[in-house]
């Protein structure tokens, strides 16, 4: 039986990496985990809480296939309480996690054949889901001088484009677009007649200065969010999508037939989670403290090419000095130290075979020991 051509999508390198990690687990090994991108902390106890109340009580069929009223106008009131941006809860979509938000996106603003820009490095599941919808993937190679952020100069020379995704705090680089980086950016695509996609599902997640969304700037646009990171609620698979006025209905009538709804569990866990914000923000500070190592131990064993991240829970390397091939040096470090970590080449197929991605989502006990591990790694590779 034969595949589609658009079913021909590279791998996720990072499940590869931790499926490498599982085994070495399986084999007795105590492996520290910097690849995956995700919280070590499980949902909000109120989350928890919520849910185990209901099971009984609550048959949870199938919502409608905006999400739960409840939980939308909630979403809504979260950008008046962290943005100061008033929202129609209309407005928000409830979605089968950001990878759902990402398919209706696509299928919504873009047609067969179109070329859609992206930075490099990025999140990579951008250029696989456009792939497999028959889109094409431009990547922008954006540089260290300017964070690891696009700017509005790389358009230029770019050919036909019909969209744009951004991306800020970045996966993998945690770095972030000012209110005036991404105005100009915003600019420079309206100029151009593009429509945006703005990832923000790292919101919340930020050290100094907080992220700015692009509800903040202008309406026109399709702006992505998920309980995955700050929510901490990574496998429950919610997240959600705020589009313009005119096109509810559009992504209406394809949530309808590619989802019917997101699970209804998880929307009534979701909405529950916004009663632990305090509980998320002692997580927040666990990174901030993790985050201060990192900066602190990578150079010091050795990784000295970084762009410091402004959110989120990565560190993004240049390794060019120590290799020219990022996995091998990913699977010697797993290898050796007993450190997962995650080649660039997932997030830059062009020149990620010279960086290397680090995660510190997990507790801080992990990374203190795998930063001696990389260490004593480094000590003695050299």
């Amino acid at each position: 039986m034969k595949n589609s051509t658009r079913s021909q999508v590279d791998p996720f390198i990072v499940m590869d990496v931790m499926e490498a990690a599982r085994k070495a687990e399986a084999a007795g090994r105590h492996i520290i985990h910097m690849e995956v991108g995700q919280p070590g902390t499980a949902a909000p106890r109120a989350a928890r809480d919520a849910l185990a109340a209901q099971m009984d009580s609550d048959p949870m069929g199938y919502t409608v296939s905006l999400g739960l009223p409840a939980l939308r106008a909630r979403i809504a009131a979260l950008y008046k309480d962290w943005y100061g941006v008033t929202l129609d809860p209309e407005r928000v979509i409830v979605t089968s996690g950001s990878s759902g938000a990402f398919l209706l996106a696509f299928t919504a603003l873009f047609d067969a054949g179109d070329r859609v820009a992206l930075g490099e490095p990025g999140y990579p599941s951008y250029r696989q889901i456009l792939r497999a919808l028959d889109l094409t993937p431009v990547g922008i190679p954006t540089r260290p001088e300017n964070r690891y952020q696009p700017v509005p100069g790389d358009l230029a020379g770019q050919g036909d484009l019909a969209g744009l995704i951004l991306a800020s705090p970045g996966n993998p680089s945690g770095t972030m677009l000012d209110r005036a980086a991404l105005s100009g950016l915003l600019k420079a695509a309206a100029a151009r007649g593009l429509p945006v996609v703005s990832d923000e599902i790292y919101h919340g997640l930020h050290y100094e200065n907080r992220a700015v969304s692009a509800l903040e700037i202008t309406d026109d646009v399709y702006v992505i969010n998920s309980f995955s990171k700050y929510f901490s609620m990574t496998g429950w698979r919610v997240g959600w999508m705020v589009v313009p006025q005119d096109h509810i209905r559009t992504v209406e009538r394809l949530a309808q037939n590619m989802f019917i709804c997101a699970p209804h569990v998880s929307q009534l866990a979701a909405l529950a989670a916004f009663d632990g914000m305090e509980e998320l923000e002692a997580n927040l500070a666990v990174y901030a403290e993790n985050r201060r190592m990192m900066l602190e131990g990578l150079p010091a064993a050795g990784f000295t090419r970084i762009a410091p991240p402004d959110g989120a829970f990565y560190v993004y390397a240049d390794v060019s000095d120590l290799t020219s091939d990022s996995r091998a040096f990913a699977a010697e470090i797993l290898d050796q130290a007993g450190v997962a970590v995650t080649p660039g080449l997932d997030f830059d197929p062009h020149r990620g075979h010279q960086t290397l991605r680090f995660s510190y989502a997990r507790a801080t006990g992990d990374i203190r020991e795998g930063l001696a591990r990389l260490k004593t790694f480094m000590e003695t590779r050299r």
